[in-house]
């Protein structure tokens, strides 16, 4: 597969009939969308684009994960434009600058967003000539009445889609960047970009024509947007979440086997079952029936999913297979699915690399590593140190164009050669597994020279039971500004110290964190804690914006010496 359009038409033809999407109208009323019914109506959507005009341009989207979402997105891609996916969390500001910034000429947009973007055209600093809603709209056009329109001039022999010629490394997408450490760069991508780690994770995970997919990692994000061109290339049906806290209702109520996600999801799920478990006295036998299972497992007798099936019901019942990504999960956590007997795969990737690198496979997995490098890309290690640790560099069909208007960004990471360095540390193991250290501009360089990799200590204190989040970072030493202080900030759950008052609770904190501070060498312990039960500010994909936190955690400090100065 070279394109979207070869994607669509080999996904039709195969699986046909069966369900693509399933689709909730109302209470107890669902429709399913076929394979078919579904390139039909995108060849339908991408003639009205066409027929307008819109060909070529760049599209703007915005809004929650939907079928229309993707049906815009997919009809964009083989009429020849541009796909510009949006952020549905932007504030106003940031929102305007992008639309200003992709020079999107039209846009589609859900209910939470339409008063935003009516505001953004107004303002008349933009380039958009056209908007419609994701929705169904009686007093303007939508994404339904182009539909309508298309269907009605392929019925009239409007054949302009099918001699549209679709370039497979013309830049088609253009994504911002979650912008976790600076403003968001803008990456281009094309369909061979994407398509090439489509085919790469098809030969790699074991996804199958009778699993259901929820689609819960946002349609922006590259990881969420080429999981979904994966189900389709698969035929997997795909249902929709009808919010994070209904996730455990929407697995059961769609027997959902199969989802890809950020760690943070199966980690609360996992919390939410040992805690249940512990107010029910049954943590201890879990944990016994765990390490038997295990024993049985290694002699290929695989009894898990009878063993745990209490548990795989609170799961939903259905569920086999989740398909991690976008940061590290919580080793204890994969240990605890995969001992319910639920498959918990690994990959690595990013934005810039449509998005996966690597990826564990069913049967060659190794604890804390992120797999192996996919087919047809390569990976080394850039100036490695005694340990074997460097900059984790890559090439393959899947490495983007650069960044959009942004020469020297893409000259800092992009070899004339096509080599891109993702900014990670890591180091390749004999058996050419890769296991990441953190990321490059996190690491804490101390004044002595030592780097402290946050990610090390950040795993530690996320062993805490009441521990809810954390990042690890270096501040400035107020006694000389050039060295830098290993400092903490933990978000804890309130409802595990009930009963104990705000000092109780930050002396039992200060005390665990001394505990993993003797297990450390003196130049990696946390000298600095900063406590709280406010939740950090994270992008959509639960990435904490740590350059946020720290000027937090600076403004913090400042305000707690100028109220000792005061008192003094």
């Amino acid at each position: 597969m070279e394109n979207f359009k070869e994607l669509l038409a080999r996904s039709a033809e195969v699986f046909g009939s069966g369900t693509a999407f399933t689709l909730k109208r109302g209470k107890g009323e669902y429709t399913d969308i076929s394979f078919i019914r579904f390139y039909e109506e995108v060849k339908s959507l991408a003639t009205a684009m066409i027929a307008r005009g819109f060909g070529g341009q760049r599209i703007a989207i915005i809004g929650n994960n939907s079928y229309s979402w993707f049906l815009v997105n997919a009809a964009a891609q083989i009429a020849g434009c541009v796909s510009v996916p949006l952020d549905k969390d932007l504030k106003f500001g940031e929102f305007l600058q992008s639309l200003e910034r992709c020079e999107a000429k039209v846009i589609f947009f859900d209910k939470k967003q339409e008063k935003v973007t009516r505001e953004a055209i107004e303002t008349g600093n933009t380039k958009l000539e056209y908007a419609f809603p994701l929705f169904e709209n009686a007093e303007v056009e939508s994404v339904y009445t182009l539909l309508e329109d298309g269907k009605a001039l392929v019925g009239r022999g409007d054949v302009s889609v099918d001699h549209v010629a679709i370039d497979p490394d013309a830049v088609s997408m253009l994504i911002f960047t979650s912008g976790t450490t600076s403003q968001s760069k803008i990456v281009m991508l094309s369909q061979r970009n994407i398509c090439s780690n489509v085919e790469n994770m098809i030969q790699i995970i074991p996804f199958k024509a009778t699993d259901t997919n929820i689609a819960l990692l946002p349609y922006h994000h590259m990881f969420g947007s080429t999981g979904q061109w994966v189900m389709l290339a698969n035929g997997v049906r795909t249902v929709y979440c009808d919010g994070l806290k209904y996730i455990q209702k929407n697995l059961k109520e769609y027997g959902v086997s199969v989802f890809v996600g950020v760690p943070l999801i199966i980690e609360q799920m996992y919390k939410k079952i040992m805690k249940t478990a512990e107010k029910e006295g049954l943590d201890g036998r879990i944990r016994r029936f765990s390490k038997v299972t295990r024993i049985l497992n290694k002699a290929k007798i695989d009894i898990r999913r009878q063993v745990f099936h209490g548990v795989l019901d609170a799961l939903g019942g259905k569920l086999r297979m989740v398909v991690l990504g976008a940061s590290a999960a919580d080793p204890k956590v994969i240990q605890g699915f995969n001992d319910f007997g639920v498959l918990c795969i690994q990959g690595y990737g990013l934005t810039e690399t449509a998005p996966v690198l690597t990826a564990e496979r069913p049967n060659h997995r190794k604890p804390g590593s992120v797999g192996i490098p996919l087919e047809n890309v390569e990976i080394r290690i850039d100036d490695p140190d005694e340990n074997g640790i460097g900059e984790v560099v890559a090439k393959g069909d899947n490495v983007m164009h650069g960044y959009y208007e942004n020469e020297e960004a893409t000259k800092a990471v992009l070899t004339e050669d096509g080599w891109f360095h993702t900014g990670d540390l890591g180091y390749v193991d004999k058996d050419g597994y890769l296991f990441l250290s953190g990321r490059k501009k996190n690491v804490i360089v101390l004044k002595n020279g030592k780097n402290v990799f946050p990610e090390e200590l950040e795993t530690e204190v996320a062993s805490l039971p009441y521990q809810l989040e954390n990042i690890v970072v270096g501040l400035p030493n107020k006694g000389d500004e050039r060295d830098l202080v290993v400092s903490l900030k933990i978000v804890y759950d309130p409802t595990y110290f009930d009963g104990k008052n705000k000092d109780e609770i930050r002396e039992s904190i200060h005390q665990d964190v001394e505990r993993i501070n003797e297990q450390m060498p003196a130049y990696k312990r946390i000298k600095r804690v900063f406590i709280t039960d406010e939740p950090m500010i994270k992008t959509s994909t639960s990435k904490v914006r740590r350059f946020l936190e720290i000027e937090k955690m600076l403004e913090e400090e400042k305000n707690l010496e100028k109220k000792k100065s005061r008192e003094e």
